[in-house]
């Protein structure tokens, strides 16, 4: 074999090389150029996905007063369910009944917890031990005198909590007690609002439903004879009185 021939197969030999040198190397770029698209990708989703969260956190999506239905309701359109509701019948010993329309969309946990209670029957026997003028009536505490509860707790759902909750304290609004000195301490105490006082409490205290009928029932317990507590409030009655029961109900029509 000539020298040409020699020196030829040696050129095709390194250009061969050359050439499979340079796809490997184009192969690389192109699998780099496709993991750092990969990244990119994953990386501007991940940043959308932030900011979505941080807008929609402070995107108030609990109803307005304004779409609240604070209509009233015939109670004799009322039928006892057997299944949970949005209504709830109270009926308090020797002063008549009181319907009670619940909003879970305002404040779910909330709701639930009372209807819980509601359907252990929790409530049956318990009293409104604090009756304030001009303020509200509270109950639901099996001591009777403010301390007690249902054993478990709930996190309030209300503004400085974290919690958007449009429900303002108007009259006829129930609200859960809580704890002065803990945010999550409601429990089983309820109240209802005797006048607007949504100044000194919105924002406080988790509002969750609205007395739909019967409210009448509970200004006639402002009535009642009542001694001093212990806040310097003529709010103790001196008789119990008496939440006989809390049932469901449903609303024909």
């Amino acid at each position: 074999m000539g020298n040409d021939s020699i020196q030829e197969n040696r050129k095709r030999t390194l250009d061969e090389v050359r050439r499979r040198k340079m796809e490997e190397e184009k192969a690389r770029r192109k699998k780099y150029n496709r993991i750092m698209l990969i990244v990119s990708i994953v990386i501007i989703v991940a940043a959308l996905a932030v900011v979505l969260v941080s807008v929609l956190s402070n995107v108030d999506f609990s109803p307005k007063m304004k779409d609240i239905d604070f209509s009233q309701v015939d109670l004799s359109k009322c039928q006892v369910s057997q299944t949970e509701t949005d209504y709830v019948l109270m009926t308090i010993k020797d002063h008549g009944q009181v319907l009670i329309r619940l909003y879970p969309k305002v404040a779910p946990l909330t709701v639930k917890n009372f209807k819980d209670l509601v359907s252990k029957g929790f409530y049956d026997g318990l009293t409104f031990h604090r009756i304030v003028d001009g303020f509200m009536a509270q109950g639901g505490d099996p001591q009777g005198n403010g301390n007690g509860g249902s054993g478990t707790t709930i996190k309030g759902e209300f503004k400085s909590n974290g919690v958007n909750n449009n429900l303002s304290h108007v009259r006829g609004v129930v609200s859960m007690a809580r704890g002065s000195n803990s945010m999550d301490s409601a429990s089983s105490q309820f109240f209802i609002c005797y006048d607007d006082v949504s100044s000194t409490l919105d924002g406080k205290y988790a509002s969750f439903g609205y007395v739909c009928a019967g409210m009448e029932v509970m200004d006639g317990l402002l009535k009642v004879e009542r001694t001093m507590n212990s806040l310097g409030e003529r709010a103790t009655p001196v008789e119990p009185v008496i939440i006989e029961s809390m049932q469901f109900v449903t609303v024909k029509g």
